[in-house]
């Protein structure tokens, strides 16, 4: 599990049934929560947040914990059954959300409403898109329902014929190896693009198959491992036909990933992508509330980019080189400090960004917030994927080269990491963004973390990014480029993120364009497109940090700067919405009216 999608699971997200919601208890130093007269046609379970109103929590918290709880008990790679099961909750979930009287919530229930409602549907939708992703491998994994059929009769608690699973246990053995040597054979005589069951087996869903083969494996051994030595008659008959199958689903995955997809341990592993269409992304940015086709936020970033090329034009006049910005990056890469004291260098940027921050009374910071965190370094292999940093929960990960590392690599990695490029990622990973986010989002209505949406939560951390450069956070021209990289790095994530999705980009050509049009170290940038690509989290993830940013500058113009709101009010009051779509974040502040079946229409740049 990446460290960064690790935060999100402990901060943001009891969807996967880590955490429960936080209990509202007051901290000194917090900013006063509005006060809510009590509902008594709902029963007070504990469970309203501080600053929340909604009638509909607990309805929320209870539909939440049915489905974790489903989400863990039918958690068998590949069951139909599975999906069955979950759509069918989830469709008598939308029928007791149906029932609520929409017209007599207040503003807080309607948004918990139609978050509800965005959630349940968007699932049935993920379960529909994971089983085609799994018919799209069924050739190469004919043995996946025998073993989910063995796992689920042991939960069913059905008592054991060992003969007979002996049997089938064996018959998986045979199909595996069978399946194995024909694949083999049709590569040799054929190619990778042999005809029979090898005919489209690409290096994307190979690697698929291998990821799903590895699960049922697991399954499997949990389904033997409950039954040897306890069964003795299981063990006698099992004991040697499992140890096959094993072997076998072992040399089958390996085959799969080495062989067809080629990653091959200890080598550098190819980018491999699996793109998901444009569909797909429609559905995605339904769900997220963003009224704009993926073309049109491929056009918004290209002209975000071309204003900080501007920018970057600008300070590299003012370093004396005319209108080289890549040479003014060049130079910016190399002012790095010594090996020891890169995380002194964070810790003095985080500090400094705290006093600017109170300096100009842009938000509440509250004392255990501004308490509760530290910083970790990064290894050299997590480094591959994590070249610059993350955020894991009450610290930040800092990447600087470590002494195993090769001699080129460490001064890539240095340049990666100078004094003026941290100065914008220490900010984003801390305080304004992610810590203090995080701090927030646990004691301000907490039952909306299985709302999450990383257009609220790295979007937060890039408009802060946008908000202090032109606050005057950069202290000159090699901070504003600093600054100016990282900005131009969303625009690009945007860029090459969605035409990938689209079809219209393959791994290689993004390297290429952080590399060449950014201005990224190449280790860099290939770390950055193995992260985007790999189907770890929303394909959207990339597109969130440039397009939520945009939200909130947005809302910022609409409500400080052409509205009633200080900046400390107006970022106080986000912070207490929890991490939701931006749209009803400003439903929430705005007051605006709220219908029920109410579609995305916020068009927060216009046409682009």
């Amino acid at each position: 599990m990446t460290p960064k999608r690790l935060f999100f699971l402990l901060v943001l997200l009891p969807t996967v049934g880590l955490l429960t919601p936080g209990i509202g208890v007051g901290v000194e130093g917090d900013p006063p929560p509005p006060t809510a007269e009590p509902d008594e046609r709902i029963p007070n379970l504990g469970l309203q947040d501080l600053g929340s109103t909604s009638r509909l929590t607990p309805l929320v918290d209870r539909i939440g914990t049915d489905y974790r709880a489903l989400r863990r008990f039918h958690r068998i790679p590949t069951s139909v059954a599975a999906g069955q099961r979950l759509d069918e909750f989830l469709a008598k979930a939308q029928e007791r959300l149906g029932a609520v009287d929409f017209s007599a919530l207040e503003q807080d229930g309607r948004i918990d409403h139609l978050l509800l409602a965005d959630f349940l549907e968007y699932r049935r939708q993920r379960i529909e898109f994971e089983r085609e992703r799994i018919g799209e491998i069924r050739d190469w994994i004919p043995f996946a329902e025998t073993i989910v059929a063995f796992e689920r009769d042991r939960i069913d608690m059905k008592r054991l014929d060992p003969k007979a699973a002996a049997g089938g246990v064996a018959a998986i053995a045979k199909t595996v190896n069978e399946l194995r040597d024909s694949l083999k054979k049709e590569q040799k005589e054929n190619g990778e693009s042999g005809g029979g069951k090898g005919d489209g087996l690409s290096p994307v869903l190979a690697r698929r198959a291998a990821g799903v083969v590895t699960s049922l494996s697991e399954t499997l051994e949990h389904w033997y491992e409950y039954h040897a030595g306890y069964h003795p008659e299981a063990t006698w008959w099992l004991s040697a036909p499992h140890g096959k199958a094993q072997k076998a689903l072992e040399e089958y995955g390996k085959f799969l990933r080495e062989e067809v997809a080629g990653i091959v341990e200890g080598k550098e592993e190819p980018l491999i992508g699996d793109p998901i269409g444009r569909e797909a992304l429609l559905a995605d940015l339904e769900n997220e509330r963003i009224p704009y086709t993926p073309e049109e936020l491929v056009s918004i970033a290209e002209s975000e980019l071309d204003w900080c090329l501007e920018e970057m034009r600008k300070a590299a006049r003012e370093m004396g080189l005319g209108d080289d910005w890549k040479a003014a990056l060049g130079e910016v890469k190399e002012q790095t400090v010594p090996p020891g004291e890169q995380d002194l260098l964070v810790r003095d940027v985080a500090r400094q960004a705290i006093e600017f921050l109170d300096e100009h009374d842009l938000v509440t910071i509250p004392p255990l917030a501004r308490e509760t965190w530290t910083l970790e370094m990064i290894s050299a292999e997590d480094q591959k994927l994590w070249p610059f940093a993350y955020y894991g929960g009450q610290h930040m990960a800092v990447a600087y080269p470590t002494d195993e590392m090769s001699h080129e690599r460490k001064l890539e990695a240095m340049r990666g990491n100078n004094i003026h490029f941290t100065r914008n990622v220490a900010q984003h990973e801390l305080i304004p963004g992610h810590h203090l986010q995080g701090f927030m989002a646990q004691r301000y209505r907490s039952y909306r973390r299985m709302f999450h949406t990383p257009f609220y939560g790295e979007g937060w951390a890039l408009y802060w990014e946008m908000l202090l450069y032109d606050a005057g956070f950069p202290r000159g021209p090699e901070d504003r480029i600093g600054m100016l990289l990282w900005r131009m790095h969303r625009c690009a994530r945007v860029i090459v993120s969605l035409r990938f999705h689209l079809g219209e980009m393959t791994p290689e050509e993004m390297v290429d364009f952080l590399v060449e049009e950014i201005g990224l170290e190449e280790d860099g940038a290939t770390g950055e497109v193995r992260r985007y690509i790999k189907g770890d989290y929303s394909p959207l993830y990339q597109c969130a940090y440039l397009i939520g940013g945009i939200q909130f500058r947005a809302l910022r113009e609409e409500l400080v700067e052409s509205g009633p709101m200080s900046d400390r009010e107006f970022h106080d009051a986000v912070l207490r919405q929890g991490p939701i779509p931006v749209e009803l974040v400003r439903a929430a502040l705005t007051g605006e009216e709220l219908e029920r079946d109410q579609d995305p229409e916020w068009r927060f740049v216009g046409d682009p």
